[in-house]
């Protein structure tokens, strides 16, 4: 796996840990029912509703038979003079901001991936003149039987770099013969001399 994928799949692995560990300290509000604001309304002139905490225009409270609800009310200018006339415990919680990481993302992300967008282009620019828009083009070449292979012997040069090569051909060829007196798999071959 080249390093940039590498480096990639790091980054993704940590974001998703990050993406948990908030998710696990969420503060869950478990066994809350959700009622219509027309029901919220019947309760509350039934006079069922012991508190509620009104946080913009969601509303989660506690009935007096101790079950917790939640709603969405509209813009009811009435309904804090209603909730006072039945003597029901008003909580208003001020709006939450959003958190500063969310923040930053929103305001740097598109940023950040434009520019990352214009490296890898730029990447792909500079390995050569028209591989920056050949995604899916493949360089595999057709061999025919037909051609005239090259071999050794048309090789005009230098006779101690032809026997060297000729030794890593045969070597992956026949590893084997040559692991048997301690070979091992060469990492990279030294060409000197013009082509």
């Amino acid at each position: 796996m080249k390093p940039f994928y590498k480096n990639l799949a790091l980054w993704l692995v940590i974001g998703l840990v990050i993406f948990l560990v908030f998710d696990l300290f969420q503060v869950r509000q478990p066994g809350y029912k959700n009622l219509i604001f027309s029901d919220f309304i019947s309760k509350l002139q039934s006079d069922q509703i012991s508190e509620v905490t009104i946080k913009n225009n969601y509303i989660s409270g506690v009935m007096k038979d101790g079950s917790h609800f939640n709603t969405y009310a509209a813009n009811d200018p009435n309904l804090v003079s209603e909730l006072q006339k039945k003597n029901v415990r008003i909580v208003a919680v001020p709006p939450e901001e959003n958190p500063w990481y969310l923040n930053l993302l929103i305001s740097w992300g598109p940023i950040v991936v434009l520019v990352l967008l214009w490296i890898f282009f730029m990447r792909q620019m500079q390995t050569g003149g028209n591989k920056a828009m050949s995604f899916g083009k493949s360089r595999a070449k057709l061999i025919s039987e037909d051609k005239k292979k090259i071999t050794f012997a048309d090789v005009a040069g230098v006779e101690e770099a032809k026997e060297e090569l000729v030794e890593i051909v045969d070597f992956l060829k026949d590893p084997s013969k040559f692991q048997r007196l301690g070979g091992r798999i060469p990492k990279g071959v030294l060409v000197v001399g013009p082509p």
